[in-house]
C-alpha cells in the first residue's frame, strides 16, 4: 500500500519535526547548566569592563553560571586575593614583589595571563589651548615628587627647562586630578614617567607623585574632577577618556623632551609608539581554578578565539598581537588544572 501525496509529506514534517527537536534540545542541555557554580574577580577598575564582559557572554550559555566582578584598584584586588578570598584578580599591571610575597606566605599559587593592552591617557579641559602636548620630563616637572606645592602652571616651567624642556607652560592655575595609590594606573603611571626621571636626578628622588592632588580610585570621579577646572591636568585609563571625550581634551605625549607628539589611539598603542602603553592582565588561583571547574571554564572561555575581541568591540581596549595571545593561551594550558 502507498501513503498518499499530502499522507507522505505530512510524514516527512513529522520526522523533520523530531529531528529538529532533538537536535534543539541538545543544543539546550549541553551548554546552559554545564557549569554551575561561581566565581570571584576583584581588582584593576581598568580590567573589570573586559573581564565583565566575558562572563556575561559566558552566562548566556551556562545559565547555571554566577559571578561576582569589583573593580576596586589593582593594588586592592591583589589585598584579597593574596588572603584567598578572590578566585581571580584583575590587574592593569604586573604584581608587585611584595604582593608575590604575601601571596606566597599564605600558600596561594597564581598564574599570570596577559589579556589585553591599554594605554593611559593624560588630559586637560576643552577649554585649556595653551596646552596640546606633554613631554615625560613636562610631566615630571608637573606631577613628580619635586613639584609638591606648584599650583601654577608656570610653577613647573624651572625644573622642566632643567631637564631639557622648552615647553612654555600658561600663566594659569594648575588642578590636578588623578587615580589613587591602591589603582594599578597609578603604578604604572610612576613606573613609566616618574621614576626614570626621579632615578637621575641629583641627589636622587623617591619614585612617587607629588601627593598634593585630589587622588580617587573612581575613574568617573577623575574625569568630573579634570573637566570639572578650565585648566585642569590628570591621567586616566585609555578606555575612560575615549568614553567621555565630549567632557575632556586628551593630550598628545612625548617621552624625550621636545619630542614627537604621539595622540592616544587604539593604532598607536598598539605599536606601542604612544609612550604611556601598558598591558592588562588576569591573575587566577591555582587551587581555587582546581577546586572549582567554573574558574577554569570561564578562563578557558575568556581566551576562547574571539571572545575578547568581542568584548573589546564595546571596550576600547587594544588586542594583543597573535603571537602574544597565544603565549597566553600556552601559559594557561601548561597550569590549569
Amino acid at each position: 500500500m502507498t501513503l498518499s501525496r499530502n499522507r507522505w509529506l505530512g510524514a516527512v514534517a513529522l520526522i523533520a519535526l523530531i529531528v529538529l527537536s532533538a537536535c534543539s534540545s541538545s543544543a539546550n542541555t549541553t551548554a546552559p547548566d554545564s557549569t554551575p557554580g561561581s566565581i570571584n574577580v576583584s581588582g584593576s577598575s581598568t580590567v573589570e569592563p573586559i573581564s565583565t564582559g566575558v562572563a556575561e557572554r559566558y552566562k548566556l550559555a551556562n545559565s547555571g553560571f554566577n559571578y561576582k566582578i569589583t573593580g576596586p584598584g589593582t593594588g586592592d584586588g591583589f589585598k584579597v586575593f593574596c588572603t584567598g578570598e578572590t578566585d581571580i584578580s584583575d590587574a592593569s599591571r604586573k604584581i608587585k614583589d611584595e604582593e608575590a610575597a604575601t601571596c606566597a606566605a599564605a600558600g596561594i599559587e597564581y598564574t599570570e595571563l596577559k589579556i589585553a593592552i591599554d594605554g593611559m591617557t593624560v588630559m586637560t579641559s576643552p577649554e585649556n589651548s595653551a596646552v596640546t602636548c606633554l613631554s615625560f620630563p613636562d610631566l615630571y616637572a608637573l606631577t613628580g615628587p619635586e613639584s609638591t606645592g606648584f599650583d601654577n602652571w608656570t610653577d613647573a616651567s624651572a625644573l622642566a627647562a632643567s631637564l631639557g624642556s622648552n615647553t612654555v607652560f600658561p600663566n594659569a592655575d594648575l588642578s590636578i586630578t588623578g587615580p589613587g595609590e591602591e589603582s594599578g594606573t597609578y603604578d604604572s603611571y610612576v613606573e613609566l614617567v616618574i621614576t626614570p626621571i626621579a632615578s637621575k636626578m641629583d641627589p636622587p628622588q623617591e619614585s612617587f607623585s607629588r601627593p598634593d592632588y585630589v587622588a580617587s580610585g573612581n575613574d568617573n570621579a577623575i574625569i568630573t574632577g579634570v573637566a570639572g577646572s578650565p585648566t585642569s591636568l590628570g591621567w586616566v585609563g585609555f578606555a575612560f577618556a575615549q568614553e567621555n571625550q565630549d567632557k575632556i581634551k586628551e593630550l598628545a605625549l612625548a617621552k624625550e623632551p621636545n619630542g614627537t607628539c604621539i595622540v592616544p589611539t587604539e593604532a598607536t598603542i598598539s605599536d606601542g609608539t604612544y609612550p604611556l602603553s601598558r598591558s592588562l592582565y588576569i591573575y587566577v588561583n591555582n587551587a581555587k581554578a582546581a577546586e572549582n571547574p567554573a574558574v577554569t571554564d570561564y578562563v578557558d572561555y575568556y581566551l576562547a578565539e574571539g571572545t575578547i575581541s568581542t568584548v573589546l568591540e564595546t571596550v576600547p581596549y587594544v588586542n594583543l598581537a597573535a603571537d602574544q595571545l597565544a603565549e597566553t593561551r600556552a601559559t594557561w594550558e601548561a597550569a590549569k588544572p
